[in-house]
């Protein structure tokens, strides 16, 4: 009996990721390939193949992306980013919306430095992301803090705290590690030194 359990646990341990990050790939394909593959489908009928509209959507932002270089179609898509910010409410979307594309994809990505800030009043730490070092731009007072992003363990959601320079230590550690070392409250470090010395031991 202690043996079936075990290996339903093991399978479980084994399959369940699996299982979770090919429905995780299925609904993002099915998503991005709606986006523009709804609108080719009527005409296509039964000849169309699932990818089509996926595979049109990144032509499509490949060749917008290319037309943004050029000069007359360039300054046709700064006047509509100049439109868009001039709109109230839609303003504020599109900001946000952009900046948080650029934060990832832009010259200047945020969350590409981790940092290590304790916690006021007490002796433990915490590990969070520099997103703004430029913050005398939003409030001149604020020209000797930067901006940490804590995000929250098992969740995205997190809290972005204005501290002081000189009390944030950056430390030399890879941005995706310490976001999973968060997201699964510092377990993935100890499955990677379990690893590590499964593997020493192997040899």
């Amino acid at each position: 009996m202690k043996t079936i359990i075990k290996s339903f646990l093991n399978g479980i341990l084994t399959i369940v990721p699996i299982i979770l990050v090919v429905y995780v790939i299925y609904k993002t394909f099915l998503f991005l390939d709606g986006l523009l593959g709804n609108t080719l489908k009527p005409y296509f009928r039964e000849d169309y193949i699932p990818g089509i509209g996926l595979l049109t959507t990144i032509i499509l932002i490949t060749l917008l992306g290319w037309m943004s270089t050029k000069y007359v179609t360039g300054k046709l898509f700064k006047l509509i980013d100049y439109l868009l910010d001039q709109i109230p409410v839609v303003k504020t979307i599109y900001s946000v919306i952009k900046d948080t594309i650029q934060s990832f994809l832009g010259d200047k990505k945020s969350f590409s430095k981790v940092a290590l800030v304790v916690i006021p009043g007490t002796e433990m730490r915490s590990l969070g992301f520099i997103t703004s070092e430029q913050l005398e731009e939003f409030y001149s007072p604020l020209k000797d803090y930067i901006a940490v992003y804590v995000p929250q363990t098992f969740q995205v959601a997190g809290f972005t705290f204005l501290i002081p320079k000189q009390q944030v230590e950056i430390i030399d550690v890879k941005p995706e590690d310490a976001m999973k070392f968060i997201l699964s409250g510092g377990m993935t470090s100890t499955t990677s030194q379990a690893a590590e010395k499964a593997k020493l031991k192997s040899r």
